[in-house]
C-alpha cells in the first residue's frame, strides 16, 4: 500500500497536527492564513491504481493528497501533471481521462474542477492559451479553455504518426504542437485560429540519422528542445527542422527537459542526474554536467523562477526533491519528500499568479 506520512509542521501544537492529519485524510485544506494564498507549491501524482494530486511545500512537507478519481499506471513519459493559472492537470493513464485542479486560495488549497474524457489513455498534458492538450498513446487532442473551466468534449484530434504505444510528451509551439513517440518520432500537428488541433501530424525533417529514442521536450516561442535519449544527444527544432544536435557528455540518456531563461537543464535517468546547458541562437553547450544527482533515475523535472523539481524513483520508493536556483542556474537542495511506492509520475511548480 502507498503510505504518506501526515506533516505535522502545518500548524503549531497537538491540536493543530490532529487537525492537519484530519484535514488531509478528507482532502481538503488545514488551518492557515490567507496571506499565505499566492505562496509556491510543488504538485505530483501518485500515478496508483487510486491516483492522488500530491502537493508538497518547498520545503517537502505534504499539504495535501487528492483523489483524481482515476487509475494511473502511466510510465517513460513527461509532462503527466502540468499547471497554468493556478489550475492542475493530472492523467489518468489507466481510466481514460484526465483530472483537472484548481485552486481555491489557500497554500496547497486545490479541488477538484472536472474530470474529462479522452479518446484514449493519457500520457502527457500541456496547457496552451485557451486550451489544454492531451497525448494519449495513439492520438493527441484539444479541449477548449474559458472563465468557465476546460471542455470536455475535445475541439480536435489526431492520430499520431506511430501510434503504436510510444508516445512520451507533448508541447506548445507557436501554432502547433511538438510530440515525441519513442519509436523514433519527433512529429507536429497544425492548430487552428482557435487552438484547436486540426489536420495531420508530420514528422519533423532533418532528424539525426542516429536517432534513437526520443522522449522529452521543452518549449519556448518557436523553438523546441528534444532529447534523444540513447543516443545521447538533444536536438534544437525550429520551423518543423532540427537544427542542431549536442552531446551529452559524460552523462547518459538525457531524458526530461526544463527550460528557464538562458539554461536548459536534462534529467539523465541512468546517469541519477541533472545536467546544464546555455541555450541561445541555435547553440546547445553543456555549462554543467552535473548540478544535481539522485538516489534513483530522474524521471521528470521542472523549473520556474528560482525553484526547480526533479522526481527520481529507485527501488520501492520515489522522491520529490526542490532546489534553489540562483542566477547562475546552480541548484541548491531546500526540501525533499519521500513516497513509498516508485511510480509517482509528472512534476509542475504552481506559483500565486
Amino acid at each position: 500500500m502507498h503510505t504518506i506520512s501526515i506533516p505535522t509542521r502545518l500548524v503549531g501544537g497537538t491540536l493543530g497536527a490532529i487537525a492537519a492529519a484530519a484535514s488531509l485524510l478528507l482532502g481538503t485544506p488545514a488551518l492557515a492564513s490567507a496571506s499565505q494564498a499566492s505562496e509556491t507549491v510543488i504538485v505530483t501524482a501518485s500515478n496508483l491504481a487510486t491516483n492522488q494530486l500530491l502537493v508538497y511545500s518547498p520545503a517537502g512537507t505534504l499539504l495535501q493528497a487528492l483523489p483524481t478519481q482515476g487509475q494511473g499506471g502511466v510510465g517513460g513519459n513527461a509532462g503527466g501533471v502540468v499547471a497554468s493559472h493556478g489550475r492542475v492537470a493530472v492523467v489518468n493513464f489507466g481510466s481514460n481521462n484526465v483530472s483537472v485542479f484548481v485552486r481555491n486560495g489557500w497554500p496547497g488549497g486545490f479541488r477538484l474542477e472536472k474530470v474529462i474524457p479522452t479518446l484514449g489513455s493519457p500520457v502527457s498534458v500541456a496547457f496552451g492559451e485557451d486550451h489544454l492538450y492531451v497525448l494519449t498513446t495513439t492520438q493527441v487532442e484539444s479541449h477548449a479553455m474559458n472563465h468557465g473551466g476546460i471542455a470536455t468534449t475535445a475541439d480536435g484530434s489526431a492520430p499520431l504518426l506511430h501510434a503504436d504505444g510510444t508516445a512520451a510528451q507533448v508541447g506548445v509551439i507557436q501554432g502547433e504542437l511538438i510530440i515525441t513517440e519513442k519509436s523514433n518520432a519527433i512529429e507536429t500537428v497544425k492548430l487552428d485560429a482557435r487552438g484547436a488541433v486540426s489536420g495531420a501530424a508530420s514528422s519533423v525533417t532533418n532528424l539525426p540519422a542516429n536517432i534513437d529514442t526520443p522522449l522529452g521536450l521543452a518549449t519556448r516561442g518557436n523553438e523546441a528542445y528534444v532529447t534523444i535519449a540513447h543516443a545521447d544527444e538533444t536536438s534544437l527544432v525550429r520551423h518543423n527542422t532540427v537544427l542542431t544536435t549536442t552531446g551529452s557528455g559524460t552523462q547518459h540518456a538525457p531524458c526530461w527537459l526544463a527550460l528557464q531563461g538562458p539554461f536548459l537543464y536534462s534529467a539523465n535517468s541512468p546517469s541519477k542526474s541533472v545536467s546544464r546547458y546555455a541555450v541561445y541562437g541555435q547553440h546547445i553547450v553543456q555549462d554543467a554536467a552535473v548540478v544535481a544527482q539522485f538516489t534513483g533515475g530522474p524521471t521528470d523535472i521542472a523549473v520556474r523562477g528560482t525553484l526547480a523539481a526533479v522526481i527520481d524513483a529507485a527501488g520501492a520508493q520515489s522522491r520529490v526533491s526542490v532546489f534553489n536556483v540562483d542566477q547562475d542556474g546552480n541548484f541548491t537542495l531546500r526540501g525533499m519528500a519521500t513516497l513509498d511506492s516508485k511510480t509517482t509520475n509528472g512534476v509542475a511548480i504552481v506559483t500565486g499568479d
